[in-house]
């Protein structure tokens, strides 16, 4: 791997020591001296891959895959999901002719590969092949609606949901992670491979990689949260999981308090921590945990960060696709009377999940119509909750609590005003929810526990009009970088209300000046830099990684110059 002092200019690589703690997410990532901040785009991901690890080769693996084939319009298509992670990651795969290993899940999958299970990405810069594994339903309960939705996602987000463990799931657990470890040695061309393990479903495929593949580069990354240890010991199965991760050279987790978890429960769990530094010693092997807060992609129409003039309403226009028609037809029902003279709209954004704070909020807004009585029919609550885990029965029940809770309410305000609230249980697509976003003047995040939380952020790209005001739970992690929201604890429902009414009243100075500031932050902290960050930092170590195998690191001075990312102290 060579330095190049030439793009090293362009990217703002400094020769300089890495620093190993957690990144820093109060303000927009800035360099020393005032030098403006790098705006990270899909261009420059892709360019920096191609510079500096064109002779690496880069595998993905995670349990979702960047695309389906399904059968649409009477033939099969190509389906790619909206996506943080896709969005991140497939310029990396791109820029490298790397290989990305997924669950093949779509019904035409199989239909689509050759006979080594492969099938090459859609035509763009530069190309990578998908590598689809084939679960059964008794691999697909056991390891995913089993021990990673029913036992690790509750455990994790701390909502008093208890955690189910069944032998017989984290049987499936450990197969299907053996499953796509062993894939990934087939797919490795070399001895040295970079590899990026997505989140909780893989957490034993590090520790397997590195048994097999003990010269590669492997980087994890938790899109969860990471939980107390002391909650985290419910787990009957932990010390397998954290020797798993301690099977990265990275360990990459959403926030400062994800890493702080993971640092204090590897200590009881007996492993040697280097000193100040947040890298652990296990097994001969030095684990760096650093913490990545992920985001999304700046819209390209959006990148001067020019203020329009006017509120850009829902579009009337009648699309060619029959089925956004009826999306837009559903969306212009529920919010055609905000254009009546003194209306109001609040929405939100969610996932159909015990984890989001449906029922929470939906208290809260209660209150507001009751404290604030002149406000009942004119302000008017829409919530879009898609359909998952619907093979799960938790989820089911909450489901079932939630509508329950929508039709009490909208009983008991129904005299003055039709539906106060509407709730959606349906997807619905990127143009859509940015028509909701824009039309919306309060959007609220009432996350009881989330790793990120990229409805917050999606809500303040969409706002080029500088308007709308975000109210966001204290609990989710983007609380710890987009501090002009109203942030609030989602389990105080007075609280919760009081910050909806501060919202609908604010004035149009300060929601500009709140909007401003947090379009600064998610524009240039965004999906593309997360990326970069971390495989600068994978850089770092995969150059220095004779010096690092075998003992704790406790100096910076012999890592390689990598990219600084960090805000200027």
């Amino acid at each position: 791997m060579k330095f190049d002092p030439h793009l090293a200019a362009l990217l703002r690589i400094k020769e300089s020591p890495v620093r190993l703690v957690s990144q820093r997410t109060t303000s927009p990532p800035t360099l020393p001296h005032q030098t403006p901040p790098v705006f990270w785009t899909e261009e420059l991901l892709g360019k920096f891959m191609a510079t500096t690890m064109a002779e690496d080769q880069v595998i993905i693996v995670s349990n979702r895959q960047p695309f389906t084939h399904e059968f649409v319009d009477k033939q099969i298509k190509l389906l790619q999901p909206a996506s943080g992670l896709v969005t991140a990651l497939e310029p990396v795969v791109r820029a490298c002719d790397g290989v990305w290993i997924a669950h093949g899940n779509g019904l035409y999958d199989r239909d689509l590969v050759d006979s080594f299970d492969r099938c090459p990405a859609p035509v763009g810069a530069g190309s990578y092949q998908l590598r689809r594994l084939w679960l059964n339903a008794l691999e697909q309960q056991g390891h995913c609606d089993g021990f990673a939705n029913s036992g690790l996602w509750p455990l994790c987000h701390s909502v008093h949901v208890k955690p189910v463990f069944k032998q017989a799931d984290w049987d499936c657990y450990r197969t299907v992670n053996t499953r796509f470890a062993d894939a990934v040695v087939q797919e490795a061309r070399g001895s040295s491979p970079v590899v990026l393990v997505q989140d909780y479903h893989l957490a034993l495929v590090p520790q397997l990689l590195r048994t097999r593949l003990p010269n590669a580069t492997i980087v994890s990354f938790w899109h969860i949260p990471w939980g107390r240890p002391e909650e985290m010991a419910a787990c009957p199965w932990l010390p397998e999981v954290l020797a798993g991760l301690l099977g990265s050279d990275i360990a990459g987790f959403q926030t400062r308090q994800d890493v702080q978890n993971f640092m204090e429960l590897a200590r009881r769990q007996g492993k040697h921590v280097s000193g100040e530094l947040p890298a652990l010693a296990s097994s001969g092997h030095t684990t760096q945990a650093r913490a990545y807060p992920i985001s999304i992609a700046w819209p390209v129409n959006k990148e001067s960060g020019i203020k329009t003039k006017t509120k850009t309403k829902i579009k009337t226009e009648t699309p060619t696709d029959n089925s956004r028609a009826d999306q837009h037809a559903q969306l212009l029902a529920c919010t055609q009377w905000k254009l009546v003279s003194r209306g109001k709209l609040i929405i939100g954004v969610d996932r159909f999940d015990y984890t989001k704070g449906l029922i929470e909020r939906l208290k809260a807004f209660e209150r507001l119509l009751l404290i604030h009585p002149h406000l009942q029919g004119v302000v008017r609550f829409v919530q879009i909750a898609a359909p998952t885990r619907t093979s799960v029965k938790e989820y089911r029940d909450y489901r079932s609590q939630v509508f329950r809770e929508v039709e009490r309410i909208n009983c008991k305000f129904r005299a003055a005003s039709d539906a106060p609230v509407v709730l959606l249980d349906s997807h619905y697509d990127r143009v859509s929810l940015d028509a909701f976003y824009r039309s919306a003047d309060v959007c609220l995040v009432c996350s009881l526990h989330d790793g990120m939380n990229l409805v917050s952020k999606e809500f303040v790209a969409a706002r080029d009009d500088e308007m709308g005001v975000l109210v966001l739970s204290q609990f989710a992690g983007a609380a710890h970088e987009l501090h002009r929201a109203l942030i609030v604890n989602p389990h105080q429902t007075v609280q919760v209300a009081a910050a909806m009414f501060a919202a609908l009243t604010m004035s149009a100075e300060e929601q500009s000046a709140r909007m401003r500031a947090l379009r600064l932050q998610v524009r240039y902290a965004n999906v593309y830099r997360w990326a970069a960050s971390m495989l600068s930092d994978a850089m770092a170590v995969r150059a220095g990684s004779k010096q690092l195998i075998g003992k704790p690191v406790t100096t910076s001075q012999n890592l390689p110059a990598h990219i600084s990312l960090q805000a200027a102290a």
